[in-house]
């Protein structure tokens, strides 16, 4: 087992009594939480770097490569969940993500895995990232990155709850670009299997005309092209990746799903997200010795 050095930057920190120094919650999901670089003005290009499946304590988990690499990027980081494990402990938050990339804690905007919620229904995990996870328990929340309306949803609890929220959220707002994140994919060619658990998110995107939609959970990259929930290739669908590469053991696909374009598991890193007006581009940024793996740009109609 590789014991981290601690070093604790985290906005909520644990004590050595474990207890949580976070700040209070907010109320409620609608609460928009502005990301450190958020501009005043939305026709600037915004960024941002995601990434799921990222830290812990044993030798061949990548985090602390990543967490270099991001450290020398701009933008809001969203960790796709199953941020730490293997069962996203306060011990292994505090000696294993911390340590790596909790120390860009303050720019993280994070969505919840499955692994989190090993552990207490998840508390670790709420506790740690405070109020930047979103109101306590609930694991979703939104907020506004230049021209752009962000999603962080929560595939592992209270699905048709966040739906009613999501569409609500939509209609307020539909004049804005959109991009959704949460952990499990609805899509995906990797050696697990898919979650259309998720479907209702997924088609309550599609149907308010969503751009993009970021999980994890599979330990590999891949884009598909624009689709709907039920798999239909659609000129104005909405685009999933997959970006399970932020520092677990890379996985291999078990074949090839409808609709998917690329497929990477050539090495870590992370996915960048440059969202304007009236558009978005995309860049998997690879660590270090890793090959290149993929980009592009498309239009936000």
């Amino acid at each position: 087992m590789r014991l981290r050095s601690l070093c604790l930057s985290a906005l909520c920190a644990f004590t050595a009594a474990g207890t949580s120094a976070c700040n209070d919650q907010p109320d409620s999901a609608d609460s928009a939480l502005q990301p450190s670089d958020a501009s005043a003005d939305a026709e600037a290009p915004a960024i941002l770097l995601a990434a799921g499946d990222i830290a812990g304590c044993a030798e061949h988990y990548k985090d602390e490569v990543t967490a270099e690499l991001l450290a020398t990027l701009p933008g809001t980081i969203v960790p796709l969940g199953d941020v730490v494990y293997q069962n996203g402990t306060r011990w292994q938050f505090r000696n294993c993500y911390d340590p790596s990339w909790g120390q860009l804690l303050s720019r993280t905007r994070p969505a919840p895995g499955n692994h989190e919620y090993h552990t207490n229904e998840g508390a670790p995990y709420y506790e740690y990232f405070g109020t930047l996870a979103g109101p306590k328990g609930k694991g979703y929340y939104t907020y506004t990155l230049g021209a752009w309306r962000i999603y962080s949803l929560n595939s592992e609890r209270n699905i048709p709850e966040q739906t009613t929220w999501l569409k609500k959220q939509l209609k307020a707002n539909p004049s804005q670009c959109v991009l959704a994140y949460w952990h499990k994919p609805l899509y995906s060619s990797g050696d697990v299997a898919p979650t259309p658990e998720v479907r209702p998110l997924f088609d309550a995107l599609f149907r308010a005309r969503a751009e993009v939609v970021l999980s994890g959970h599979q330990h590999n990259y891949e884009r598909f092209a624009p689709q709907d929930a039920d798999s239909n290739k659609k000129a104005r669908g909405t685009r999933q990746f997959v970006v399970g590469t932020g520092g677990s053991e890379l996985r291999p696909f078990g074949g090839v799903a409808k609709n998917s374009l690329v497929r990477y598991n050539a090495g870590h890193g992370v996915l960048r997200m440059t969202l304007s007006p009236g558009m978005y581009s995309w860049n998997f940024l690879p660590v270090p010795g890793a090959p290149p793996a993929d980009s592009g740009s498309a239009n936000c109609t």
